[in-house]
């Protein structure tokens, strides 16, 4: 099971850039940076991508509160005759905190996915 749910700031506006012509993920993608607290109250960045985003997505800035949910993912790619690899967040949704009905109704999807991982997994 591969559910990620964070809620966070964002430290920079988020950047879209468009995806090369053909590509199987679509046309563009949005990258940002989130910022997150850790149990002991420090700040931790986690990189979150999300292919299409819808035009909210794209009018937010830096310092909005949000809800992302997705999943993680390990990118491997070539770079520099290197290969490197990239962990982010592949966002399925991102949706303004302060949007609470959208928030709240995002975060009980990812729940329900949680518990229908519980109960594969039980029979």
């Amino acid at each position: 099971m591969n559910v990620v749910v964070l809620i966070g700031t964002l430290s920079r506006a988020p950047e879209v850039r468009p995806l090369p012509a053909g590509s199987p993920l679509g046309t563009e993608v949005l990258t940002f940076d989130l910022v997150v607290r850790a149990p002991d109250g420090r700040s931790e960045p986690v990189p979150v991508s999300c292919i299409d985003p819808p035009p909210v997505v794209l009018a937010l800035g830096e310092g909005a509160e949000v809800v992302v949910t997705g999943r993680v993912r390990r990118r491997f790619f070539r770079s520099g005759g290197l290969t490197q690899s990239r962990t982010d967040v592949l966002a399925e949704q991102i949706v303004p905190s302060r949007q609470a009905k959208r928030s709240r109704a995002a975060l009980e999807r990812a729940v329900a996915l949680v518990g229908v991982g519980e109960a594969a997994h039980a029979s």
